[in-house]
């Protein structure tokens, strides 16, 4: 969950948020220096109270600020059950292993260490998101009701082995953790003018960007022959199969280009494009970075994430929902 561009979305529909918020600088002191603890049990107590502060009451948020909460919790539930189902391995739709996240070799308990701790980190962000909501959140999903596979609910999408080969299961966690930070980017400028925001804002966005990384490292890592990392620096070509641990151009139409349920809108631009460009935009603020700098259009481009519209992010998400569902509709 990326508390800059929640609060940017938020803006959009409620153009006195930040007035709201400003009034009472005392609680962001206390937000923005909690630190990890931001991922922690405090942190739906001071999110609802935020919020019940700002609006007066959680059951009188306005109808668009609960839309872009409810999409961000959409999203924090699309991630969860995919952890858990990976830790768990309950039986539902696609056939599970116990080899996956297993407790031998070493190097499967060392994983299986990262997906607990970002599964929790998805757990605790669904609490917070729900105590800002209060009774305007979203119905809790059912497990089944998303199918990993990109099947759409029939489970047998181009990723059906997800949950048995380890492979898959990487390209399909980088596929959602980077719609998730590119769906939740861009509202730091915003903020520039409250450090107490700001402040708050960048510890919680750190965590989404720490979870990039780790899976990115990781599948770079067994590309190259290595149960995780360190391991050799990915080249432009290798993008695909040994990701960079941040996003480079368009990452080659990232980790299933040619799949049914092509990653490649992820990186892509979004509607419209001129406010949601691609990843491989090398122009920031009317200047071109090539020109400027010397640096090269890889380097550019990885100078600088882009947002994604919440359409475009909707699109890739229903690929892994029943057809029936009514999330990200």
């Amino acid at each position: 969950m990326d508390f800059f561009q929640l609060l940017s979305d938020i803006e959009k529909v409620d153009p006195e948020v930040y007035e709201r918020f400003d009034a009472r600088r005392r609680v962001f002191k206390h937000f923005g220096t909690m630190g990890k603890k931001l991922t922690a049990a405090a942190m739906p107590g001071l999110v609802s109270g935020l919020f019940s502060k700002a609006y007066g009451q959680t059951t009188t948020l306005p109808a668009d600020v609960v839309n872009v909460l409810n999409l961000a919790l959409s999203l924090e539930y699309l991630e969860f059950y995919f952890y858990d189902t990976a830790l768990n391995r309950p039986t539902y739709g696609l056939p599970t292993s116990a080899s996956l996240f297993t407790t031998t070799p070493a190097a499967a308990t060392s994983e299986r260490q990262g997906i607990v701790l970002i599964r929790n980190d998805e757990e605790g962000h669904i609490k917070t998101l729900r105590a800002a909501l209060g009774p305007a959140a979203i119905p809790e999903p059912a497990r089944a009701v998303f199918d990993y596979s990109g099947g759409k609910g029939g489970f047998k999408g181009p990723f059906a082995d997800v949950f048995t080969s380890s492979a898959t299961f990487y390209r399909v966690a980088q596929s959602f953790v980077d719609t998730g930070v590119r769906a939740y980017k861009g509202g730091a400028p915003v903020l520039f003018n409250n450090k107490d925001l700001l402040e708050a804002a960048l510890n919680i966005h750190s965590v989404e960007a720490r979870h990039s990384s780790h899976l990115r490292t990781l599948r770079r890592g067994k590309a190259a022959g290595v149960d995780g990392p360190p391991a050799a620096q990915a080249t432009v070509g290798s993008l695909n199969t040994a990701p960079k641990s941040w996003i480079s151009g368009t990452d080659n139409g990232g980790a299933s280009p040619t799949t049914s349920v092509s990653t490649t809108p992820i990186y892509g631009a979004g509607a419209p494009a001129t406010d949601y460009p691609a990843e491989n935009n090398i122009a920031q603020a009317g200047r071109t970075i090539t020109t400027d700098s010397g640096i090269n259009d890889a380097a550019a481009s990885e100078a600088f994430d882009e947002p994604l519209d919440a359409a475009t992010v909707k699109t890739i998400a229903r690929n892994f929902v029943a057809a029936s569902s009514t999330l990200f509709t």
